[in-house]
């Protein structure tokens, strides 16, 4: 019997990946699975670059707002669900499209193997919460290098956790690929200095749009329809990058000058995080400039008639 079809779109941030799904899905009959770490929590959309329903046009897109963002959730979990919803939309039958820059999301899916199960260590975590955020770092570094490799280092929560992992098992085993999918793996590339115009232009957009009146509402209210209160400052830094830089300046520790210089810079650092990661993690990759849409097409079509 013959393996289900799973097309990956992956690359580094704000190089439109969620555009090109789209594309995709509208040529061969598809539905999106978002593979975001940060996209599966509601009333997180702007900070997220999260897809709107006019960019949608029409195409379903899975595992957005899954979660209240005051709740964790795992690697494993989100494994669970991409499954789920792959198999559902494989038996419509319609093409399965996972797209996003999370690498241990897609690893997660693609090699499909379970995943360590390490109970959180209380102990442990309250120890960690007293060091420098540099130190956590270096900590994981030195314990687990393939996921320093890739984490936010500025977000406490997922290095603590990390930590914690890696100190339980050791290293993360590498998983073995197993044989649940035919897959084609399609990456997004661009040159560093339009990639980081891309970056700029994209920050200064959400802030015009809103970001820091959404980082507020979240402190204040959390979700407008859930009955979960706000989200402290400490929770808002933990969810990274513009959450935290922005939580910084509504509580008057950054100036805005300097929320938005840090945050250009952390997003440009995490964007070739993620192109080493991706392009070590698979090197079966297909890479492609967004613009050149016509070859992507031709080479999933090819695809499909293998």
């Amino acid at each position: 019997m013959p393996l289900p079809n799973l097309l990956v779109i992956l690359g580094p941030t704000a190089t439109g990946k969620s555009d090109l799904a789209v594309f995709l899905a509208q040529g061969f009959n598809g539905e999106v699975i978002s593979a975001d770490s940060r996209q599966v929590y509601r009333g997180m959309d702007l900070g997220t670059g999260k897809i709107t329903k006019t960019e949608m046009r029409g195409i379903p897109h899975h595992l957005l707002d899954v979660k209240h963002p005051s709740e964790q959730f795992s690697v494993a979990e989100y494994q669970e669900l991409a499954t789920k919803a792959i198999t559902q939309i494989g038996s419509r039958p319609k093409l399965p499209i996972l797209c996003g820059g999370t690498g241990q999301y897609i690893k997660a899916v693609i090699q499909g193997s379970e995943l360590p199960a390490v109970p959180p260590n209380e102990e442990l975590r309250a120890e960690l919460e007293t060091w420098e955020t540099t130190d956590l770092a270096a900590e994981l570094e030195r314990l687990d290098p393939t996921r320093h490799e890739t984490i936010d280092r500025n977000n406490r929560r997922r290095l603590i956790r990390a930590i914690e992992i890696a100190r339980a098992i050791g290293v993360v085993p590498e998983l073995k690929e197993s044989a649940q999918y035919r897959t084609l793996a399609i990456g997004l590339t661009l040159d560093a200095e339009v990639l980081r115009r891309r970056i700029h232009d994209r920050l200064e957009a959400r802030l015009t749009a809103g970001l820091l009146d959404e980082v507020e509402r979240l402190h204040v209210f959390g979700h407008p329809v859930s009955k979960i209160g706000g989200l402290s400052w400490e929770r808002l830094e933990a969810l990274g990058l513009e959450y935290k830089y922005c939580a910084q300046f509504l509580q008057r520790l950054l100036a805005k000058e300097q929320m938005v210089q840090k945050l250009e810079t952390e997003i440009w650092r995490y964007a070739r995080r993620q192109m080493t990661w991706f392009k070590k993690f698979n090197p079966d990759t297909r890479w492609f400039h967004p613009d050149q849409r016509i070859e992507i097409e031709s080479t999933v079509a090819k695809w499909l008639t293998q």
